[in-house]
């Protein structure tokens, strides 16, 4: 049994695997890419689930990640479809963002804003999202939206997730999950656990433990506020309809005013 202290580190060769054909959120960042055009930049991008059509689509994007694992998966897509020219990928922590240069649009997909465990980090990231764009750019960040029952049924029980088909190394690959959420602090302690299985049956398990901070509503408009924001709108869906108690998304647009 291998342990990676970094689960970023270790998961990279899974991503693609597991989030293959995880496209929901694709048509809503478009339309916002349509709407504000180049350049765009996108905050913890991973592999290049999302930053990689925008390119295709002819939009200029600055993909940031702090793992130099998943950089390095997307850095070789970027290659093998010759993007070089309209994708730019750094290595650096959010939080500490430093790019002197001002994008369009920013945004945080996917839950990746839970990510950050304090205030103090997710009013680092905003506030360096803030400088870096343009006076009447837009910042849209997707989270999920917190369900009390859920939530309450997080216990620490190993739940088995998916069963796929490893396309390297042809092992059947399991992918499995623990969660514990802890409503005092509102974090979700999370493990996965992707066991691979040769031909024999042998199993080799990687684990991948992580925290995720879940937000509420007004939680995140207070921090958008005070980070400089004006809040347009709040989404319930990746189709943009209203945002209710029962919405499974919490997608936030915000614009940094023209005045400053």
């Amino acid at each position: 049994m291998q342990t990676i202290s970094d689960p970023f580190a270790g998961y990279a060769r899974f991503y693609d695997l597991d989030y293959a054909g995880v496209d929901d959120d694709l048509f809503m960042i478009r339309q916002f890419a349509a709407r504000c055009g180049s350049p765009i930049l996108e905050l913890a991008c991973g592999t290049g689930r999302v930053l990689l059509p925008l390119a295709r689509e002819g939009y200029e994007v600055v993909g940031v990640d702090v793992s130099p694992a998943m950089l390095a998966v997307a850095q070789e897509k970027v290659a093998r479809e010759g993007l070089e020219g309209r994708v730019a990928l750094v290595e650096q922590d959010m939080r500490e963002l430093n790019l002197a240069r001002r994008f369009a649009l920013a945004f945080v997909a996917l839950n990746s804003f839970c990510h950050l465990l304090d205030i103090d980090e997710q009013l680092a990231v905003l506030g360096g999202v803030h400088r870096h764009l343009e006076p009447g750019g837009l910042l849209i960040l997707d989270l999920f939206n917190p369900n009390l029952a859920r939530l309450l049924e997080m216990g620490g029980q190993v739940i088995l997730d998916k069963i796929m088909a490893g396309p390297e190394s042809g092992r059947q690959v399991m992918k499995l999950s623990s969660q514990r959420a802890d409503l005092a602090e509102q974090i979700i302690h999370v493990t996965l656990l992707v066991d691979e299985v040769d031909g024999e049956g042998v199993v080799q398990r990687t684990l991948f433990p992580f925290d995720m901070r879940y937000l509420f509503r007004f939680e995140l408009e207070l921090l958008l506020r005070h980070a400089g924001f004006e809040l347009e709108a709040i989404y319930g869906s990746y189709d943009l309809d209203e945002f209710q108690a029962e919405s499974e998304r919490m997608i936030a647009v915000a614009r940094r005013p023209e005045r400053t």
